[in-house]
């Protein structure tokens, strides 16, 4: 009997009906338990239409919760703190080592991190050295990327990186992700939030590639504007003091070791015009210590100038490579694995990178009412010769140096540099050199906490 009008009464199933859907609910509840991905993930449809599906990675402990499906493009939510309402993606291979590390792969005004994805070769080069790849997407209109609000412009403020200083620490929660081995690239307006991302955390970030950016804090607006034409058009030029403190302000007293960069630009730009590159260089050499003159020259590829500062190797503090009479989209298949080469990535563990105890320093401070004189040994403790170098430090909040020794000073306060002087510019392994200094103090006759020397940093004693 069927219910009709306002009438309550429905069909009551037979028993071997209530069987068969038993049955069925009970192969549904398996499936579900045993193959599908918790609420926190759902993997993203491959190019064809079919949602791509691959057993949990055998690095990944079998207890984490949230671990996505490996091998396919997971859309993550629920992540963390997201105040701009930023989407996550994910990409985990196969392969992924224990402890792996994180590339963050940024993605241009009009894109997306699924755009990202496919139009890069993170992913491939994922599946080959076991890294994870994760992949910010905006969802406001311009799907640019904020880097000129004052919120983003500071450690914690608020906007897009906090969303993804949050991916980053899902996945690290998630995946036991090398604290140390977290990296972040991006195109044009990634470009821009990579240099914001490192000068924001400098202890999250170990190094950044930037294609086709501009520096940190260039495109800085307070009327709410997404766009700076002054910069976007190449005409805010600064010293390197001036773009570095922009750097060092987004994170006050931090003393630690900041991130590397490597710098890709064209030429032609017509939309982020190419002086900007060499701000971009300003700014990062100052900010890590690295020096204006590069340590090496030369070019890798027809039409390519590359110039390395504070080294010559593959993992020097600042890397910059020019593009002759390349335009905006300038990024191309393989310039991935050189972006890998400089992270350290492009081999099955950590690469060989600067690592505290390549050189150690020992400092000492004689201090009186209002003054302090400070003593500073730096030891080459690797295995081929320093041929001029530059120390970086900050002194403590209230000490100006006044006069200096064995080095030559800039500035007198703040984030200093110490750049050898003509007679001990050379630090043979296992060698030492001994400079000082004489400062004012008010009140606070500390010494400095930490060290870098040619972008690497030190021990200290």
């Amino acid at each position: 009997m069927s219910a009709t009008g306002s009438s309550n009464t429905v069909r009551r199933p037979s028993r071997s009906g209530l069987a068969v859907l038993f049955g069925a609910l009970v192969s549904l509840l398996a499936t579900l338990l045993l193959g599908a991905p918790g609420a926190s993930a759902r993997p993203e449809p491959t190019t064809s239409g079919a949602t791509t599906r691959a057993a949990a990675p055998a690095a990944v402990p079998a207890a984490a919760p949230d671990a996505v499906p490996a091998a396919a493009l997971t859309e993550v939510t629920g992540f963390g703190a997201n105040p701009s309402n930023l989407q996550m993606y994910l990409y985990v291979p196969d392969s992924v080592t224990a402890n792996p590390a994180v590339v963050v792969a940024v993605h241009y005004c009009t894109g997306s991190g699924p755009a990202m994805y496919s139009g890069t070769e993170y992913a491939s080069l994922a599946d080959r050295y076991g890294f994870i790849v994760v992949y910010p997407s905006v969802t406001r209109a311009s799907k640019c990327f904020d880097v000129s609000s004052p919120q983003a412009l500071r450690r914690g403020g608020g906007s897009d990186p906090v969303g993804i200083k949050s991916m980053v620490d899902w996945v690290t929660r998630t995946y036991s992700a090398d604290t140390g081995r977290i990296f972040a690239t991006g195109i044009s307006s990634g470009a821009m939030m990579t240099n914001v991302l490192l000068g924001d955390y400098p202890d999250v970030f170990a190094a950044g590639a930037a294609f086709s950016g501009v520096p940190f804090g260039c495109f800085a607006t307070t009327d709410g504007s997404e766009w700076n034409s002054a910069c976007s058009g190449g005409t805010v030029i600064r010293t390197p003091q001036e773009w570095g403190n922009l750097v060092r302000a987004a994170y006050p007293g931090y003393t630690g070791p900041r991130p590397r960069m490597q710098l890709w630009h064209g030429t032609e730009d017509d939309v982020l015009r190419y002086p900007n590159f060499g701000e971009e260089i300003k700014q990062w050499t100052d900010v890590l210590g690295a020096g204006q003159t590069p340590a090496a020259t030369d070019s890798p590829q027809s039409g390519w100038t590359r110039t390395r500062y504070g080294s010559t190797g593959d993992r020097a503090p600042v890397e910059a490579i020019s593009l002759q009479g390349v335009g905006h989209n300038l990024y191309a298949y393989g310039m991935a694995a050189r972006v890998l080469t400089f992270f350290g990535l492009d081999s099955s563990g950590p690469g060989p990178g600067p690592q505290p105890g390549a050189c150690k320093v020992t400092v000492t401070t004689n201090a009186w009412s209002t003054g302090l004189t400070g003593s500073v040994t730096i030891t080459n403790t690797g295995t081929a010769p320093i041929e001029g170098w530059k120390l970086a430090f900050t002194l403590p909040s209230g000490q100006t140096i006044t006069n200096g020794w064995g080095a030559t000073y800039a500035p007198a306060s703040g984030a200093v540099t110490a750049a050898n002087a003509t007679y001990n510019g050379t630090i043979a392994p296992n060698a030492s050199v001994g400079i000082g200094y004489q400062a004012n103090h008010g009140g606070n006759s500390g010494a400095p906490t930490a060290f870098t020397l040619n972008g690497t940093a030190c021990s200290v004693s």
